[in-house]
């Protein structure tokens, strides 16, 4: 369906307390000049006092007041629409924070105090049997015998109330409690049980995200728990304050399709896109009430076209020489998800189990999880969509079977296939059971459990891991498709505008691994793969003094495609990134388990990677000598994505080069008075002094044509056509209505490449008849056949933006 409070385009702002409403606010008429339709806002909701990103939510009845507050966000939303913008916002349904203060968050706070008897025990994810009706609560420093004998626990005030004291953390006592208990009977007494930090990852009894602890699941599949939840944002909504919702991590619901429809019956049928990773060919529900995803798979095509397939064996090599052996991904991905089931998700493994004994008590124990754990490591999706008592899809029953028996061919020792069969059963929903009631629940938990297996084992360790082109590790990325071909590139756009064609597309997000900038330069070592290979044996020989016998090759040379995708980096920002990429991947450190020794190794060599001048020269010369091929892909890239079926959204800051990295560095503050000067100076008739400036020019040029021609792309008979060209080198596509074409976008891909060829030479593209103006470098063409050279040629930009001159008689 169509979705008519859909943007044209968004524009991505992360709030925190060092930018909140009132600095968006600031900033709205600069991006309406920028050319957005509407403003994309990180979660409003309250969270942690403090919090950077908003996903930690404490209250759902009030925006939160670092930010700004409900009259905060009341002056955004009036800035908006003086501007002619609306505002979208990003909803965190699956879960909230177990703050400090717990008082913070007082559903949790009444469910520990009153336990089951709550008028909140519904709305939280947990096993209380697990834990004989108590809550698990891993926040002490020491087993809790240390802890009590060492006089760290107390009973004191809070609030007016009676709590007991862990340093910064206070609990609630239960009704009836004498305060004046010796502290180990007083917390005997409670509904809750304090623990060491370290068994959360075996003994917690909520359901949590991913492997956060402090981030407890909340049941909004309960329809009174959904209603709380969603009071503030459906009032927007109906006021007309908040035109669409991102929806994170759907794949953390019980039930997914049943949450969409609820929200569509509510909203009357608001414009949401789900944070859904696809994985290869996998398609988005159709029976789904969103307009699609965030758009992490329009992000892999795109940037497959800007990488040189031909790389892919030179780059294998060149690992295989540094590292000493070939690495294998899917090895890498098997063995990362194993140990992520064995050990990170080992309390979600063990609730399964629970359930298995449950429903099939007959089946041996040691046998069921050992078969339980090759379906989580098996799966190649992050989850299927079965819902208890309804037959499940076809590709769904085939995706669980195949991924049984991938996972038993990883397994280290043989599965019981009576055992296989049985348990593919159960996620199935089918056969016998012994309790239906914990069937059903193993259908819902077992997927709910697949997503973050998937998460942790491949983006979160994998990626970290696998080093011929880290460029393409990345969020729904597919690192062994080196390369797409521009036919590929035109299927998915295609079937995007005829399948989704209000879903959302991206280059950066909050959660990319790098920014498309940092992408675009490392994409070039597929196109120099040898000149890259002689740069990588220099820079080794000159980091010689900087090297400590503990630094490992895969991480070196990690860190080198990283400096020379990121460069100039400060030496805060790259230790930083290089302390997460290291824990991370858990090959030699872990955030659990520091390894002083070798992080003080890494913390060395960064340091002299940003310090020794010889070094920095180096560096320097490689980005200058692929300047060509990078600008290509920078611009490329964005106009693509600002032009492509799909509403795209840009990102804060990339609307100039954006060179950042993973989380938090990617949240880094942007400095709007510099992008205001320059769209002045541009909108002034200056030329472009240099690439930020050219993007900036590209990308209000695209989101400009975008506000004027939205019938072209959006509307209901939008339509996209591949352009022929006459060289591989040049990507072209037509958007328009039915009654015809009104904008063709051309872009250059493989600059190295084509400037080894000798350039475009004669080769042309045929332009529909009629006039056409290039909105990015103000030239007109006449329609027929164009020769590329003239486009998008040496002497101007790599890319053209053609719209149709209007007939104004």
């Amino acid at each position: 369906m169509r979705y008519a409070s859909a943007p044209v385009s968004t524009h991505r702002l992360q709030l925190e307390p060092d930018f909140t409403l009132e600095d968006a606010v600031a900033q709205v008429k600069h991006l309406a000049a920028l050319g957005i339709t509407h403003v994309y806002l990180s979660p409003i909701l309250q969270a942690t006092v403090g919090s950077k990103h908003g996903y930690d939510v404490t209250d759902h009845t009030s925006v939160a007041q670092g930010l700004g507050g409900d009259a905060g966000f009341a002056r955004l939303v009036e800035a908006a629409h003086e501007a002619g913008l609306g505002v979208v916002v990003d909803v965190v349904p699956n879960h909230m924070t177990t703050p400090t203060p717990l008082s913070l968050n007082r559903p949790l706070w009444s469910v520990l105090r009153e336990g089951r008897q709550s008028a909140y025990a519904t709305w939280f994810d947990v096993d209380w049997d697990a834990q004989d009706g108590r809550l698990l609560m891993p926040v002490l420093g020491a087993p809790l015998d240390d802890v009590l004998a060492s006089g760290e626990i107390s009973v004191g005030e809070h609030d007016g109330e009676t709590v007991v004291r862990y340093y910064d953390h206070v609990f609630p006592l239960a009704p009836g409690t004498d305060p004046g208990l010796p502290i180990a009977e007083l917390l005997a007494a409670q509904h809750y049980r304090l623990a060491w930090w370290t068994v959360g990852d075996s003994e917690l009894n909520y359901r949590r995200f991913f492997d956060v602890t402090s981030l407890i699941a909340v049941r909004v599949e309960e329809p009174e728990v959904f209603d709380a939840t969603h009071v503030l944002l459906v009032e927007g909504i109906r006021s007309g304050a908040i035109d669409g919702l991102r929806i994170d991590h759907p794949d953390g619901l019980a039930d997914p399709e049943g949450y969409l429809e609820r929200l569509g019956d509510v909203t009357g049928d608001a414009w949401v896109v789900v944070e859904k990773i696809l994985e290869g060919h996998e398609q988005l529900p159709h029976l789904w009430r969103t307009a699609g995803t965030t758009g992490y798979d329009a992000l892999l095509r795109i940037g497959g076209l800007f990488v040189d397939p031909a790389g892919a064996e030179p780059l294998d090599g060149l690992s295989t020489e540094l590292l000493g052996e070939r690495q294998d991904l899917g090895d890498i991905v098997t063995q990362s998800k194993r140990w992520v089931v064995q050990v990170m998700l080992a309390t979600e493994v063990n609730r399964l189990m629970r359930l298995v004994a449950r429903a099939r008590p007959d089946l041996d124990e040691a046998a069921a999880r050992a078969v339980l754990e090759a379906m989580l490591v098996g799966m190649d999706r992050y989850r299927v969509y079965v819902r208890p008592g309804a037959p499940a899809a076809s590709e769904d029953a085939a995706e669980l079977r195949a991924a049984a028996s991938r996972g038993a061919q990883s397994a280290s020792g043989a599965l019981d296939r009576t055992v296989v069969e049985r348990l593919v059963d159960l996620a199935l929903g089918v056969g016998d059971a012994q309790d239906d009631a914990a069937r059903d629940e193993f259908v819902v938990r077992f997927q709910q459990t697949c997503g973050p297996a998937m998460a942790k084992a491949i983006e979160d360790t994998a990626y970290y891991r696998y080093v011929r082109l880290v460029g393409l590790n990345e969020v729904g990325g597919d690192p062994t498709q080196v390369g797409l071909p521009t036919a590929d590139f035109h299927g998915f756009a295609e079937n995007l505008l005829g399948e989704w064609p209000q879903s959302m597309t991206t280059l950066s997000t909050h959660d990319t691994k790098r920014s498309e900038d940092v992408r675009a330069r490392l994409f070039v070592l597929a196109e120099r793969p040898e000149a890259w290979a002689t740069w990588v044996r220099t820079a080794r020989e000159l980091a010689t003094p900087v090297r400590a016998e503990e630094l490992d090759a895969l991480t070196e040379y990690f860190l080198w495609q990283t400096v020379v995708g990121a460069w100039p980096i400060s030496e805060e920002r790259l230790q930083g990134y290089a302390l997460k990429a290291i824990r991370e991947s858990k090959l030699h450190t872990r955030w659990t388990e520091p390894n002083e020794a070798y992080e003080s190794a890494v913390e060395r060599f960064v340091a002299g990677v940003v310090t020794t001048p010889a070094i920095v020269a180096h560096v320097e010369a490689w980005v200058g000598s692929t300047e060509r091929e990078t600008r290509a892909n920078v611009l490329g890239q964005k106009v693509v994505q600002l032009t492509m079926p799909g509403v795209p959204d840009v990102y804060q800051g990339t609307d100039l080069v954006d060179l950042s990295l993973v989380d938090p560095d990617n949240r880094r503050l942007v400095d709007y008075a510099d992008r205001r000067d320059r769209l002045t100076r541009l909108d002034r008739g200056a030329a472009p002094a240099d690439l930020d400036d050219e993007k900036l020019l590209v990308t209000t040029a695209a989101l400009r044509t975008r506000r004027g021609w939205p019938e072209c792309f959006t509307g209901e008979d939008a339509t996209y056509v591949p352009v022929g060209t006459g060289s591989e080198h040049v990507v072209a596509f037509g958007r328009g209505t039915g009654e015809g074409l009104g904008i063709v976008t051309v872009v250059t891909r493989l600059a190295g490449r084509l400037a080894d060829a000798g350039g475009l030479g004669d080769a042309t593209l045929d332009l529909p008849e009629g006039r056409w103006s290039d909105v990015v470098s103000a030239r007109t063409f006449d329609g027929g056949r164009t020769r590329l050279a003239d486009l998008v040629g040496d002497d101007g930009l790599p890319v053209a933006l053609l719209v149709r001159v209007r007939d104004e008689s």
